[in-house]
């Protein structure tokens, strides 16, 4: 029975040390600090036919990586760097390696894992930094800019109804062509009725003053006065009073040509004549046209063949009464507090994310 025993307890070690001479496992360390790596080598004295398995059950222990098996000198070597983050003594359990078909297991290894004593005493203290902001965004406007798309909206659909113009609808009437010398006074009431000298307005004045004495004697008289120079004009009208095809004057003639030189004057001289003087030359623009007729013992064919013209009068702008303007002044009012409220509100979140916390001791 002794025997027996005996040659079993052989057996046995024989196999284990059979097993430990052909698989081998060692690590540079057994003794590490927390968050400390070290290698946990296997060797393998074949090279066919032998399958190395992935690391398992490391209780307290963890794989941060897996190199490359190596051959050398007929060996298998594959490393393996481990770590942990937890204090304590812990195994690296048996592995069972096969090798041709066989299976071998490797020993088991202590690693102990330390901490790292702190002194919190001795540490310096530092403040608690503030949030660092970040740019802004789309997002971060997004209400603000929805409420001003929204009120613009408003303020212009307001506007649009409040300023609206009335239909283009053109209002046509019939009048009879005037003639020449009606024409004439019309358009000198028209002038006086504009107010334009008495507005400062003196060049205008004087350019549809002369505007209505051409075009009457363009009409009247049938010269282009309104391309003919002053100088041109007068001597037209010389002519015709020399050869008695006008019913005027030479005193008449030389009132003309007056009122066109002072005009001149005006219009490019710059000349500001008086307000006795601006009055003197509507009288005698007036009187021009009363004195100035083309003589013809029978009716002009002009006036024989009158037809109707049709004048066209723009309709009138309704203008915007008060009640609608102090609504749209109180209307911009809001839209300019409101954006203001947005921009401020946005530029104190920014700061107060920009600021350190330094109220820690």
């Amino acid at each position: 029975m002794k025997k027996l025993l005996f040659y079993i307890s052989l057996f046995i070690s024989a196999f284990a040390f059979s097993q430990s001479s052909i698989v081998k496992v060692e690590v540079d360390t057994t003794n590490i600090r927390i968050g400390e790596q070290f290698q946990y080598k296997m060797s393998v004295d074949e090279t066919e036919n032998v399958i190395i398995p992935k690391l398992e059950n490391l209780n307290g222990l963890e794989v941060i990586d897996s190199l490359k098996i190596d051959t050398i000198n007929n060996k298998l070597i594959r490393k393996y760097i481990l770590t942990g983050f937890d204090s304590g003594a812990f195994y690296i359990p048996q592995q069972q390696v096969f090798i041709k078909n066989q299976a071998f297991l490797t020993d088991s290894l202590l690693i102990n894992v330390t901490t790292v004593p702190v002194d919190t005493t001795k540490i310096k203290k530092f403040p608690i930094k503030g949030i660092k902001g970040e740019p802004y965004q789309f997002d971060d406007f997004k209400t603000i800019l929805f409420w001003v798309l929204g009120i613009l909206l408003f303020v212009g659909t307001v506007l649009y109804f409040a300023l609206k113009r009335t239909q283009n609808n053109e209002v046509r009437t019939a009048e009879p062509l005037l003639a020449p010398y009606q024409e004439a006074l019309r358009g000198l009431k028209l002038l006086d009725e504009k107010l334009l000298w008495q507005n400062n307005k003196i060049k205008q004045y004087y350019s549809e003053l002369t505007d209505v004495i051409r075009h009457y004697i363009e009409r009247e008289l049938h010269v282009p006065a309104q391309e003919t120079t002053t100088n041109g004009l007068i001597e037209t009208l010389s002519d015709f009073n020399d050869t008695k095809s006008i019913n005027t004057n030479k005193e008449t003639i030389k009132k003309l040509e007056l009122l066109l030189q002072q005009a001149d004057l005006v219009k490019f001289a710059k000349s500001k004549p008086m307000a006795h003087e601006i009055e003197s030359d509507r009288n005698i623009a007036e009187n021009i046209i009363n004195n100035l007729k083309l003589n013809i013992t029978e009716t002009s064919p002009e006036i024989k063949n009158i037809q109707p013209v049709i004048i066209v009068e723009k309709p009138t702008v309704k203008k915007p009464t008060v009640i609608i303007r102090v609504l749209l002044i109180l209307l911009i009012l809001v839209i300019v507090g409101l954006i203001s409220y947005g921009l401020s509100k946005a530029v104190t979140l920014s700061n107060s994310l920009k600021q350190p916390i330094t109220n820690v001791k």
